[in-house]
């Protein structure tokens, strides 16, 4: 059963309108309320592609991985004849986990009561159940999702009646082909984690606009130049782009760099892969809800070897120890913030020109949010502005 109703809906977007120079933010409720931190789990992260792995880790014939999306256990398989496969990582016998972390295997065998099932996901024996002459193995496989490799990603989707990922993002592939070609040759090198004490949401819209760099980023803006920052926004995603790593700055040493844009990309619900400026790196910053005020986030480095230079871990030090500790501080602020009575909803502060300053990127996941939300609500009408 949905967790907010047509009702609800309308009040959530009261103040939003589609001209982001007319419009308020989400509402406070959207980023306190724990039947909103539900419908984001049911409406978005359960019925929107969502990044599991490189495909370096599902290369070879029974490689796994193992996650949790929207709260199911899921397990992604490359099969036999080379197909990649995702499960409900859940046994059909009692529900027992079936496996963990990432690696490759043979077979999909049970650690509880050792039922054993093929890469396909069908049951191959049952631990004494076989002897009994109603059990019919036949009629048991685990429960498949749909799955898909793309842009050098994996990514699954609950939503088994969704539509591929390269159909809903039109021309992201061929973005990340043109801004990211080595991506799929990359291999994992670093990760970061963290877990913040915000919504997931509040991140998104602080990495969605540059609008607050210069007050509290000034290492970042001393890196980029923030004259030719832009942000374009495209049905499900939006990206960034701007000169950068052009001279020394007081982020970290960028000589030797391949002199790329930094591109930045975000899905809704799911941060994509984004090279940044110097050595050659990707990286991905999946936000897991953790409730209605946690999340749980990551940053995966993906490189040329999965030993880093010099100036590849200057690269991931300055992330760790200014530039995510800068972010962090201002969502964590703002949660605080948003779960007063001070506070209701902002203006969105926008220009036409798509600068980096705007906050269009913001009103743009907005939208998204909120057509989510009416979808799980069972809500056709549009939201008055319309």
């Amino acid at each position: 059963m949905a967790s907010i109703t047509a009702s609800d809906v309308r009040e959530i977007e009261i103040g939003f309108d589609t001209d982001p120079a007319r419009s308020m933010s989400l509402r406070a409720d959207a980023y306190t309320e724990p039947k909103w931190a539900q419908a984001d789990l049911q409406g978005i992260f359960a019925r929107t592609w969502q990044w599991i792995c490189h495909v370096e880790k599902l290369t070879a014939p029974g490689g796994h991985v193992s996650a949790t999306v929207a709260g199911m256990p899921i397990a992604v398989v490359r099969d036999r004849s080379g197909t990649l496969r995702a499960f409900c990582n859940v046994c059909k016998h009692r529900a027992h986990e079936l496996l963990k972390g990432s690696g490759t295997t043979r077979s999909i065998v049970c650690p509880c009561h050792a039922w054993l099932y093929g890469l396909d996901g069908s049951l191959r024996a049952a631990r004494r159940a076989d002897r009994m002459p109603t059990f019919d193995k036949s009629g048991i496989c685990l429960d498949q999702v749909p799955v898909e490799e793309f842009g050098g990603m994996v990514y699954v989707n609950l939503d088994t009646t969704a539509g591929p990922l390269s159909e809903h993002a039109g021309d992201l592939a061929a973005d990340i082909a043109r801004w990211a070609p080595d991506v799929a040759g990359l291999t994992h090198a670093e990760r970061l984690t963290y877990d913040v004490r915000s919504n997931w949401k509040n991140l998104i819209d602080n990495f969605l606009e540059c609008y607050h760099c210069h007050i509290a980023h000034r290492e970042f803006v001393d890196l980029v130049d923030m004259d030719t920052y832009e942000v374009k926004t495209h049905g499900i995603w939006s990206n960034h782009f701007t000169r950068a790593g052009l001279h020394g700055n007081a982020a970290y040493d960028v000589s030797g760099g391949n002199g790329q844009r930094p591109r930045r990309v975000v899905a809704l619900a799911q941060h994509l892969p984004a090279p940044l400026p110097g050595p050659r790196q990707l990286h991905g910053v999946p936000g897991r809800p953790g409730g209605p005020d946690r999340t749980l986030a990551t940053w995966d480095f993906f490189l040329g070897t999965p030993e880093l230079t010099e100036a590849e871990a200057q690269s991931v030090k300055y992330i760790d120890d200014v530039l995510q500790v800068q972010d962090i501080t201002l969502v964590e602020s703002v949660q605080r913030g948003v779960s007063t009575t001070a506070f209701d909803q902002g203006r969105i502060v926008c220009d036409a020109g798509g600068s980096g300053l705007s906050e269009h990127g913001v009103h743009h996941f907005h939208g998204l949010v909120l057509d989510a939300c009416r979808t799980l609500a069972g809500k056709d009408a549009t939201c008055p502005s319309r």
